[in-house]
């Protein structure tokens, strides 16, 4: 067992918890946020929806399967991870299994993230601080290792930057072949979503976020998961706007692809006290009886008060009674507050691809 050195997690409320360095020897900072997902740490890692963020994992044994190898199939989307990178700024565990056992694994957690230069802290009582943030809210928050100075607490909201344009593509790529083209909005796309379209037999145009994909030949829209504040997002809006306004071909939007349609719709959208992030919440559709159980990873909201006539709420969440999705009531325009891909997660949720696929 390697020699174990101390480290410090700050909250900006004040909160100090003392626990064991690994990964990467430095220091982060970032809003701290938790997800209470039971498996899936490594695509919890890459998903880019976490971009800016530090976080806590409310599961307690995390690093016991290892990390498995950068595979990727015909398309060039990886097997095994949501993206090429690690994206969260820190990852706070109870505890750290430096031994790993899995028939894929090629490493470990703590090495990886050492390579990626993203710190870990473990020993936390992480469903105590999983409390905290509940009652106070996500906040801004640092983790330290000991030797460095902790210096005054000053950390900037990552909402503050446009945290979208640092993970989106930086120019169109293309992938499989139909006779059906989508572009798809990269906000921070995951591979699994890729790969979900892929799969169904279209042609995937993929777009950086702020390009005007009106310019381009395409039979449906599709709006991508993402992190951050989507008020970052202008174009993108006044572009999705366009595209409702003269190509009225089938869109749809998820996560904060699905915010972006709402406000293009004329909607505004809210910061939740904490943000959805888990495998396990549990939606509604709208007028039935239905209920899915959803891996979502967002946070803001929709706000119904402002969503104009001729749209109406199509998902909504049964533990906190926010939106979780919208629809046009005559137009081939909708939406999905969470992640329909499973990657990993509850496999409830599948057919919005197929919904989509089906209007083009």
């Amino acid at each position: 067992m390697s020699i174990r050195k101390k480290a410090t997690l700050i909250l900006q409320n004040g909160c100090k918890m003392e626990g064991w360095s690994f990964g990467y020897d430095g220091p982060c900072d970032g809003e701290v946020v938790f997800s209470t997902a039971m498996a899936g740490y490594t695509e919890s890692l890459t998903d880019p929806s976490f971009s800016g963020q530090i976080l806590c994992a409310s599961y307690p044994l995390i690093g016991n399967c290892g990390i498995a190898p950068m595979e990727t199939d015909a398309d060039g989307l990886l097997r095994n991870y949501e993206s090429g990178k690690i994206h969260v700024r820190g990852l706070v565990v109870t505890d750290y299994s430096e031994e790993y056992s899995h028939w894929n694994a090629v490493g470990s957690l703590g090495a990886w993230m050492k390579e990626q230069k993203v710190p870990g802290i473990s020993g936390i009582d992480t469903r105590h601080l999983t409390q905290i943030l509940r009652e106070e809210g996500s906040m801004p928050g640092r983790i330290v290792p000991e030797g460095m100075d902790e210096g005054t607490f000053d950390v900037a909201p990552p909402d503050l930057e446009n945290q979208v344009a640092l993970v989106s593509c930086k120019e169109v790529i293309r992938y499989g072949k139909g006779e059906k083209k989508v572009v798809l909005v990269d906000c921070g796309v995951t591979h699994q979503v890729l790969r979900g379209l892929v799969l169904r037999g279209v042609e995937v145009i993929r777009v950086p976020w702020n390009y005007d994909f009106n310019s381009l030949e395409w039979d449906g829209l599709f709006l991508s998961n993402g992190p951050g504040n989507p008020a970052h997002c202008q174009v993108t809006v006044e572009n999705i706007r366009r595209a409702m306004q003269t190509a009225q071909k089938p869109i749809c939007g998820i996560c904060l692809g699905g915010l972006l349609l709402g406000m293009a719709a004329g909607a505004s959208a809210f910061k939740l006290k904490y943000g959805h992030r888990s495998h396990n919440q549990p939606v509604q559709q709208v007028g039935t009886n239905r209920c899915f159980i959803t891996a979502q990873n967002h946070g803001y909201a929709l706000d119904m008060s402002t969503l104009p006539a001729g749209w109406e709420p199509y998902l909504v969440n049964m533990n906190d009674g926010t939106n979780e999705g919208i629809r046009h009531s005559s137009k081939p325009f909708f939406s999905a507050q969470f992640h329909p891909e499973v990657s990993s997660g509850p496999e409830d949720t599948d057919f919005i691809f197929d919904d989509f696929i089906s209007k083009l």
